[in-house]
């Protein structure tokens, strides 16, 4: 199935965009991508909500006594998992824009990867720490079932597509992006949220 559909579908896309020169469609495309295919994770979905359910949980111990209670905190729960799902696809679509702009620049994946968990690292301290072990679990989740194949088809039709770069080293090198952005964003999102 991946073979048959996915990936010409995401090659075929990028190489389009790329043969008309269309750098605001073919970076609006990588956005969409990006955030659609992460927002319909069944992983991501699975993780949003246990962690929203936890976050409801802690809510609720911390109110006492219960009885004040009129069942707000499955709603908050609610809330708290569709922000966190669109935080994470919000995320993924900027290091999609993100990928698909250093493979028309030329520019150096490892460069970039450094500068993101460099930014990990100086966030990481001052992010709540429930906050923190969901935003590591974001980077991971990203990496499944719907996100890779179509992540990974756009960059190699994208760099298969431009003069002068490789599918095999510039092609590659997205699903990284889209794996540290996440955690810089959850993160961020722990730190204004409190």
């Amino acid at each position: 199935g991946l073979n048959l559909g996915l990936f010409p579908l995401g090659e075929g896309m990028a190489q389009d965009f790329a043969r008309k020169g269309s750098v605001p469609w073919l970076v609006a495309f990588a956005f969409a991508l990006g955030f659609g295919t992460t927002f319909a994770e069944p992983a991501l979905i699975a993780v949003a909500e246990k962690a929203a359910e936890l976050r409801s949980t802690s809510l609720a111990e911390d109110v006492r006594p219960a009885e004040t209670i009129a069942e707000p905190v499955p709603e908050q729960g609610v809330r708290f998992a569709l922000l966190l799902r669109g935080t994470v696809a919000v995320s993924v679509g900027c290091a999609l824009v993100l990928g698909v702009l250093r493979i028309i620049h030329g520019w150096p994946l490892p460069y970039l990867i450094i500068a993101g968990y460099l930014v990990v690292m100086a966030l990481t301290p001052f992010a709540p720490p429930p906050m923190i072990a969901v935003a590591y679990d974001a980077g991971g989740v990203t990496t499944s079932t719907i996100t890779v194949p179509l992540t990974a088809a756009l960059g190699v039709g994208l760099a298969s597509s431009i003069q002068g770069r490789s599918p095999l080293l510039d092609g590659f090198g997205l699903i990284a992006l889209a794996s540290v952005m996440p955690i810089i964003f959850v993160l961020l999102l722990g730190i204004v949220s409190g």
